[in-house]
């Protein structure tokens, strides 16, 4: 397994070096009109969509996806703080982007919302790797299909990187992992595990296969293995793992699942139709991961 940093989007890398604008905050009324372009109608989803994904950056909220925006390979664009922030962000950026700190009523003008987090950053984007780019050294991933609500995709990953799932891979429909809600809701491991989309779908799973992994489909079907079944055979097994799961109510498409190696289930109560899909996936990643044997995820020793 490679020992390096891959500098690609979510792998975690050393924190960037090099001035980029002092950051002793940036006055009114000189290049900030242009930086402050970045955090405008952010109450707008499909606005913000469209603008972001054309202007090839994204934003972030808050001093956690700060911190972990400034740990990755991502460049800061820049950083909007209310007044009662100031101090704090400026001591975290030090001299790596502009620092614009404003009242909270200006940036509640700007953003178009009620300003509790206190700090925005907008950061350029990355091209996505390959996908044996971010299988390399991986043992258990998960793949997403039709994730298309931001929180279970920002919960996905939050539960990816407690239990040490080595990397996200998405469909095409999946929502953007980068979009503000998404960063939000992960607490930031969006910017740290490595991801990638899976473009042909799903005859894209068969490179998955080619790099060794067993696909799992994660399905409420009473057809399905129970878990705890699955959970011994893979430990007596240790196999490379991929598991995949489904958007609430639709699920995995028949494509998808016929693409799959197995087909497992949580047993649940009677009376409940199935579980979301962030808890489903944590606790699939904590029977089937290896958890309770702890390893050092793949993306830790990359970046050692």
């Amino acid at each position: 397994m490679k020992n390096t940093s891959l500098g690609m989007p979510g792998h975690y890398v050393p924190a960037q070096t090099g001035a980029v604008t002092p950051a002793d905050g940036v006055p009114h009324g000189t290049q900030d009109d242009a930086l402050l372009d970045d955090y405008r109608a952010l109450n707008d989803p499909a606005r913000r969509r469209e603008v972001e994904r054309r202007g090839s950056y994204f934003v972030v909220e808050g001093a956690l996806a700060l911190e972990a925006l400034l740990g990755s390979a991502f460049t800061v664009r820049s950083v909007l703080a209310a007044e009662r922030k100031a101090e704090r962000v400026r001591s975290l950026v030090g001299d790596r982007a502009p620092v614009m700190v404003r009242s909270d009523d200006e940036v509640e003008a700007i953003t178009g919302f009620a300003f509790h987090r206190g700090v925005l950053a907008s950061a350029d984007r990355r091209a996505l790797p390959g996908i044996s780019r971010t299988l390399e050294g991986a043992e258990v991933v998960v793949v997403a299909e039709g994730l298309t609500d931001h929180e279970n995709v920002g919960a996905l990953f939050r539960n990816a990187a407690a239990f040490a799932v080595d990397a996200v891979l998405l469909d095409p429909a999946t929502a953007d992992p980068l979009y503000r809600r998404s960063v939000r809701v992960s607490l930031g491991q969006v910017l740290r595990v490595p991801w990638t989309r899976v473009p042909a779908w799903p005859d894209g799973l068969g490179e998955l296969r080619r790099c060794g992994f067993e696909l799992l489909a994660l399905t409420p079907a009473a057809g399905a293995e129970p878990i705890g079944d699955v959970a011994l055979d893979v430990a007596a097994r240790q196999p490379r793992i991929a598991l995949l799961v489904g958007a609430e109510g639709a699920g995995l498409s028949d494509a998808a699942l016929a693409a799959c190696d197995r087909r497992v289930r949580i047993p649940i109560g009677p009376g409940v139709d199935s579980l979301n899909v962030a808890t489903a996936a944590a606790i699939a990643f904590h029977r089937l991961g290896r958890f309770e044997t702890w390893r050092t995820p793949a993306r830790s020793r990359r970046s050692g």
